[in-house]
């Protein structure tokens, strides 16, 4: 077994020692000559968790090179957890434990099914509220539970929230600098890990990337960047969930067809999107405004897959069988014949507002966690079903694009 070990100290000294004597080959490198190094023919890479060291190119090198990258040391563990490690062993790990840790690794990579491609995943709805930004940050915590690598943009050039909801500031760059770069040519990975803000959630840790702070703001939000943005991100995660605005036709003003257009965002990420979260609210307001804007989502995405989410589900409103009367509505006018439930829990939307938490993390046992995670694991098995269709392929997208 062919090992690269860090000289961060004479701890780590000592760990090549003995990992020479249990059989190893093990090859010593200083922190400022790792990025240069070849790395072919190596087994593992024995890295402590810091900043300085762990990088993003870095990362991408190993995967390139075939090399496992194995976190060692007391660092700061959500370093490792950004780029989908394991969490880092302790510095005193005997030798051979660590050799035993780094042939687990490759069993398992060796014998684990491909992974899905990275996707893009639009949470839509129609105008009225119906909780679009509510169920991305649920979902994006229940991919990031079910093992995903995960993203959550915040691309609503109306009323962003994401930040607000999760108790972020509305000063860090978030996703109008990324669009800024990409329209440079100077976005990379490395760029995106800059500019996304972590956020520990009760599944693990997801990067945030934020909106507009200001909605005036919504030119920065071109199409061109946020296509540039959203095929980088498919390079830096597993999932990207992205929240979008209620209206993506064009705007009646003054500056004409060239000009720029204020719902142009959302349009080019339900273009770029592998699949669509579609969110009504459950009453009759609600459920009427979605049918008057499902058929022009549908007309743009093409055969893009739309998932149909029904939220705050409850009997109020639509008497005692709501389920079944959107059900029935949804499937007279609009041809829908799926729809996922979600519902109405205020107890524990209040706790997550109160906390700028997300609601698995005050209230994991809420009815509303369950019927999401729910919806996530569908949405999983939905991708392998359609993961050979083209994104987009309508007409209306083609002529978009």
């Amino acid at each position: 077994m062919r090992l690269i070990v860090i000289d961060a100290g004479a701890d780590w000294a000592l760990l090549a020692a003995d990992l020479e004597l249990e059989g190893a080959e093990v090859t010593t490198v200083t922190p400022d000559v790792i990025s240069g190094l070849d790395l072919s023919g190596f087994d593992a890479l024995l890295i402590p968790p810091v900043r300085s060291v762990l990088t993003a190119e870095l990362v991408g090198a190993c995967d390139r090179a075939g090399v496992r990258l194995v976190p060692i040391g007391s660092s700061d563990s959500r370093v490792a957890s950004r780029f989908g490690l394991p969490s880092p062993l302790p510095l005193d790990t005997p030798a051979a434990e660590v050799m035993t840790a780094v042939a687990a690794e490759q069993a398992t990579k060796e014998t684990a099914v491909p992974a899905r491609s990275p996707r893009v995943l639009a949470i839509w709805g129609p105008q009225g509220a119906p909780g679009r930004t509510t169920v991305a940050i649920q979902l994006a915590v229940e991919l990031v539970r079910a093992g995903r690598r995960c993203a959550l943009v915040d691309a609503d050039s109306v009323a962003p929230s994401v930040a607000l909801q999760l108790g972020l500031g509305d000063e860090s760059p978030g996703l109008a600098a990324a669009c800024r770069r990409a329209q440079l040519g100077s976005l990379d990975v490395a760029e995106l890990v800059r500019l996304a803000t972590p956020v520990e959630t009760s599944a693990g840790m997801l990067d945030v990337l934020g909106g507009l702070n200001r909605p005036s703001r919504w030119p920065e939000l071109a199409p061109g960047r946020l296509r540039a943005m959203l095929a980088m991100a498919r390079e830096w995660q597993d999932e990207t969930v992205v929240d979008v605005a209620a209206a993506f036709d064009e705007d009646d003003d003054l500056l004409g067809p060239e000009g720029p257009q204020r719902h142009a965002a959302t349009a080019a990420v339900l273009l770029e999107a592998d699949a669509v979260v579609a969110v009504l609210s459950a009453d009759p307001l609600g459920v009427s405004r979605f049918l008057r804007g499902y058929a022009e989502l549908r007309h743009l995405v093409g055969d893009t897959p739309v998932t149909v989410v029904a939220n705050r589900v409850r009997p109020g409103p639509l008497g005692v069988d709501a389920r079944g009367q959107i059900r029935r509505t949804l499937s007279r006018f609009a041809g829908i014949d799926e729809v996922a439930f979600v519902p109405q829990d205020q107890r524990s939307a209040d706790a997550a507002a109160l906390h700028a938490r997300a609601i698995a993390d005050v209230s994991p046992r809420s009815q509303l966690v369950s019927a999401v995670r729910r919806i996530a694991a569908g949405l999983g098995a939905r991708a392998e079903v359609t993961a050979d269709s083209s994104r987009g392929s309508s007409r209306a997208a083609r002529l978009l694009r």
